[in-house]
């Protein structure tokens, strides 16, 4: 009986955490008592309480939640490519879909408490230096370009895209705006096979 109650627990956490995710990227964080989030999860508030003990930590944790998630299901799409430029796209492109059911409240809510940002910038400066590595991977010698200086722009633009100054020089998404970098960052990396 003691083996089962905290496996019921733990299968509760996530449940609730599946929810809350759902919520925070469809209407944001910001706006919600622990109340209204409770009552929109049908579970009590010690329920969430179980999460976490206040809602800025429960932020918090949803935040980590959703991209420990979707980063593990990018590596798992990166995992089955091969070819050196198919990998930076497929990279690429499945952070942008990862991002794309994120709401423009979402990624206001994000820029405005200090803790979810950060989450936000560790993830990018992260994801910026992976991108650097498949350029790099894909470069071949002689071919004239830069790996570093593409990876280096990559991240530049992947640092404006968490900052939201690139939404607000082009009205792009986080999520197309990724699209944009891929084609990008790929037309340099297709072209070095090209010229090698």
């Amino acid at each position: 009986m003691t083996t089962e109650t905290p496996r019921r627990g733990s299968a509760r956490r996530a449940q609730v955490l599946d929810g809350l995710v759902e919520v925070f990227l469809a209407e944001g964080f910001a706006g919600f008592s622990l109340e209204e989030l409770a009552a929109r999860l049908r579970c009590s508030k010690t329920t969430l309480y179980a999460v976490a003990a206040s809602k800025e930590q429960l932020i918090s944790v949803v935040v980590r939640e959703f991209f420990r998630r979707s980063t593990a299901r990018v590596e798992e799409r990166l995992a089955g490519a091969s070819d050196p430029v198919v990998r930076i796209r497929t990279y690429l492109e499945a952070i942008s879909e990862e991002l794309a059911p994120a709401s423009p409240a979402f990624f206001a809510d994000l820029a405005a408490f200090a803790p979810a940002r950060e989450v936000y910038q560790r993830n990018t400066a992260i994801a910026a230096e992976r991108v650097q590595a498949l350029v790099a991977d894909a470069a071949r010698p002689g071919s004239g370009v830069d790996a570093r200086f593409v990876g280096a722009v990559a991240g530049v633009v992947m640092a404006a895209i968490q900052s939201g100054d690139l939404a607000a020089a082009t009205s792009l998404t986080d999520a197309a705006a990724y699209r944009r970098l891929a084609d990008l960052v790929v037309a340099g990396a297709a072209g070095a096979e090209r010229t090698s």
